[in-house]
């Protein structure tokens, strides 16, 4: 009699367990027979848990002071980077770097832009959040004050659903975050239909010069900007391999404040600072080049304004300038990628591989209301 009530009840929770619907499993918005982005698998991509995370990269009360959000510095407009050379966090401290464009993400194989131990989002999202050189959100220390704002709606039914929680807390908050910048994907193109469409009228004369320029052997561009990603940091299901995309590409080269050594500005020497390896002075990581006429101003410290400046800047092979009163001659690192080895260009050669990297302007990208914030919506 008892062996036959256990298992009535176990066949009834069976009964219930199967009329619970699993959440189906998260539709990747891709172009046919693009691969499937690498995701941790402590933190599985969910419909629900995009929806949290587009709420939470849009709200000012992530900060301390409530008054940035992740889209103060990547905003929609411009591939989700920001018009200014560098970054101020919400305390008004500036950022020493460029804020990155969020294009494709899903796809890196590394983040920020000098540092070759962060792997994931989830990592990467830690320093924004609780960094303090500088304070970006500065949630460090106002965790649960901020939180309690997570307690308004509609939060209450979006924890729900994409975490079967009644109690945020910031792990959540960080999974979330993450999958919604996963999502933020950019393949259409001109250059898309035309490379991946089959549509032969998607570039012009002109664009497909400068096509053949930027894969060019004499001017080398393919070697750090390759692949559908157009950059070497790119990682998926059928390229488990991880290529280290950080490079030195002659923007400086000045005798340190020291006096006693010669390479990058002390505030900045790049990959070198995580690494402690002198041959990584200047190495920044080579960013994707989807959207690139959206995202000005360009390089790590966001020092040349336009594409035109960053096309004569490889072609000097470095960048000549003065810091301090002191010469910089970037041409003469000795850790310069052989890559950046200058070359010469027409007016009309210039002009097309200019054109071509606008081709890679995706307007549905910076338009997508799926990305846009829910926060103005009605």
């Amino acid at each position: 009699m008892r062996l036959a009530l256990v298992l009535l009840l176990i066949s009834m929770q069976m009964m219930l367990t199967s009329c619970t619907k699993p959440e189906p499993a998260y539709q990747w918005q891709l172009p046919p027979g693009f691969p499937e982005p690498v995701v941790p698998s402590d933190n599985p991509m969910s419909a629900a848990k995009v929806e949290l995370g587009r709420y939470l990269f849009y709200d000012t009360a992530l900060s301390s002071n409530q008054s940035q959000s992740c889209a103060s510095c990547h905003q929609q407009q411009h591939a989700f980077a920001e018009p200014k050379k560098v970054s101020k966090g919400s305390t008004g401290q500036p950022h020493r770097r460029n804020a990155q464009a969020l294009v494709n993400v899903a796809y890196n194989n590394s983040f920020t832009w000098a540092h070759d131990g962060l792997a994931h989002i989830e990592s990467q999202l830690l320093i924004p959040l609780f960094g303090d050189a500088p304070i970006e959100l500065g949630a460090a220390g106002q965790e649960q004050a901020i939180l309690a704002r997570l307690n308004r709606q509609p939060y209450p039914e979006l924890f729900k659903k994409a975490f079967a929680s009644n109690k945020p807390d910031f792990s959540q908050v960080v999974a979330a975050l993450s999958s919604f910048t996963r999502s933020l994907l950019s393949f259409n193109s001109r250059f898309d239909r035309y490379a991946y469409q089959q549509d032969d009228s998607a570039l012009s004369q002109e664009e497909l010069m400068g096509l053949d320029l930027f894969f060019s052997e004499r001017l080398e561009c393919h070697h750090c900007h390759g692949g559908f990603n157009f950059t070497q940091a790119t990682s998926h299901q059928r390229q488990p391999l991880d290529r280290r995309p950080f490079h030195n590409t002659g923007l400086y080269y000045t005798q340190r404040t020291d006096l006693a050594d010669m390479g990058y500005p002390q505030h900045d020497t790049g990959l070198s600072e995580v690494s402690l390896n002198p041959a990584d002075d200047g190495r920044f990581r080579a960013p994707t080049l989807r959207n690139i006429a959206l995202s000005a101003p360009y390089m790590h410290d966001g020092s040349l304004a336009t594409l035109e400046q960053v096309i004569d800047f490889y072609a000097a092979g470095g960048l000549v300038s003065t810091i301090d009163g002191q010469i910089s001659d970037g041409r003469q690192h000795p850790a310069k990628s052989s890559f950046v080895r200058g070359f010469n260009l027409t007016t009309e050669e210039k002009q097309a591989l200019l054109a071509f990297l606008h081709s890679l302007s995706d307007p549905s990208f910076t338009t997508n209301p799926a990305y846009s914030n829910p926060w103005l919506s009605p």
